[in-house]
């Protein structure tokens, strides 16, 4: 068995009513919110995708179904918490996880250090092993035209030490 597993995980929401977003645990002012039975954090629920993926276990609307009142309008540090136990208690530790949040607007560049320290300490990993960064799509596509928001993330699991 390997010592090593990667994952990767994409969430997309559509804007709507609101005065922020949530991303990578962080209240965003935005001129819009998003649409969501949680808090619609993309980043949150990329890398929660990714970590489960890494783990075989699926995908992160099987281990926090949006059918489920209890999730109605959760922080989703609370899943990325549950996800950080779950790799834990199954013998393995973050290496590193990046995230890659797509859009045109609100701009991530001055929230970016405050995300990677929300999501490092959810992780319980050191901010170094934690990276943000966004990137649009050039006005192309329902993100180009402001119509919605997206994240992409990747991790790195290595196996704990006994």
């Amino acid at each position: 068995m390997s010592d090593v597993r990667i994952g990767h995980g994409f969430d997309v929401h559509a804007f709507g009513e609101g005065d922020h977003v949530m991303l990578g645990g962080v209240r965003v002012p935005h001129a819009r919110g998003v649409v969501a039975h949680s808090d619609g954090d993309v980043a949150i629920h990329a890398l929660c995708d990714a970590l489960l993926g890494a783990l075989a276990l699926g995908d992160i609307g099987r281990h926090f179904p949006p059918s489920d009142p209890r999730w109605k309008d959760a922080d989703s540090l609370l899943f990325l918490r549950r996800c950080g136990e779950m790799l834990r208690e199954r013998g393995w530790r973050v290496g590193n996880a990046d995230v890659t949040v797509v859009c045109e607007a609100p701009k991530v560049g001055p929230h970016a250090e405050a995300m990677r320290a929300a999501l490092a300490a959810a992780l319980g990993v050191g901010v170094d092993a934690v990276g943000v960064k966004a990137t649009t799509t050039e006005r192309l596509g329902f993100t180009g035209r402001g119509e919605g928001i997206a994240a992409h993330a990747v991790c790195l699991l290595v196996r704990a030490p006994a």
